[in-house]
């Protein structure tokens, strides 16, 4: 594929390079299909320019329900003069353009992968109040005040305050881990990814993994909190985002 045809991805620039977990949904879904792609970075003040100047329109609304809120991931084929943003979107729409690569929404599979996604989001709900902070602190110097901006806006409170400290940090860390326990529980015994085994793999996998993956870039490898959650549930999540690591 010449230069001027490969795909764009638009990801989200930190200090410690891809971070976001709604990116690395597309990241691994481009690497796990083998589509030759770039990555444009670009910081959050510029993300609404940037996707109207490609002519994407906005994936859902801030808190009023009416000024449409910008967000990536997002690509730009240009073999295709398409653009589009929201992950899920994105994997179906390469699936479609792209049907000589593996598939991730399976015909049959769409309602129940996203039933799955919207669950775990809810199970998922104690780990943001460590993950904002954290990334507002890896962030650079016009995300950060941004991205800490539009928080306190929706949260009512500063990166600092939200993060959780002493007895709150415990409750919270151990309502992850139970948030966590539910979801392991949806799975066979043997089984590491949503559709069984280790190797079958479809866009839900990915859903989940963007945040086992993102937690362990925003606290390293070799903290112990990345230690905790990888070794929860019995290594489960430690070895799924092992089985995805050829799609980093």
């Amino acid at each position: 594929m010449s230069d001027e045809n490969t795909l764009i991805f638009y990801d989200i620039p930190s200090k410690m390079g891809a971070w976001s977990p709604n990116t690395w949904k597309t990241r691994y879904t481009l690497n796990f299909k083998g589509i030759p792609f770039k990555t444009v970075w670009v910081e959050y003040p510029d993300i609404e320019k940037t996707l109207k100047d490609l002519g994407i329109a906005a994936s859902a609304t801030i808190l009023d329900g009416k000024t449409p809120h910008y967000t990536l991931p997002a690509i730009y084929d240009p073999v295709t003069k398409t653009g589009l943003n929201a992950s899920f979107a994105i994997a179906k729409y390469l699936d479609e353009k792209y049907p000589d690569k593996p598939t991730l929404a399976p015909r049959g599979t769409e309602a129940l992968q996203k039933a799955y996604i919207d669950a775990i989001r809810g199970k998922l709900d104690a780990l943001l109040q460590f993950m904002f902070p954290k990334a507002a602190w890896s962030l650079n110097e016009r995300s950060e005040e941004y991205f800490r901006r539009a928080r306190k806006q929706k949260y009512g409170k500063t990166m600092e305050e939200m993060y959780p400290q002493g007895e709150k940090r415990k409750e919270e860390w151990k309502r992850l881990e139970e948030g966590l326990g539910q979801i392991d529980k949806w799975y066979g015994k043997e089984d590491i990814l949503v559709m069984g085994g280790k190797e079958k793999v479809c866009f839900a996998d990915f859903a989940i993994a963007g945040f086992m993956i993102s937690t362990r870039i925003l606290f390293g490898k070799e903290s112990e909190e990345w230690k905790d959650v990888s070794g929860w549930q019995r290594g489960r999540w430690g070895r799924m985002v092992q089985a995805l690591a050829k799609y980093e």
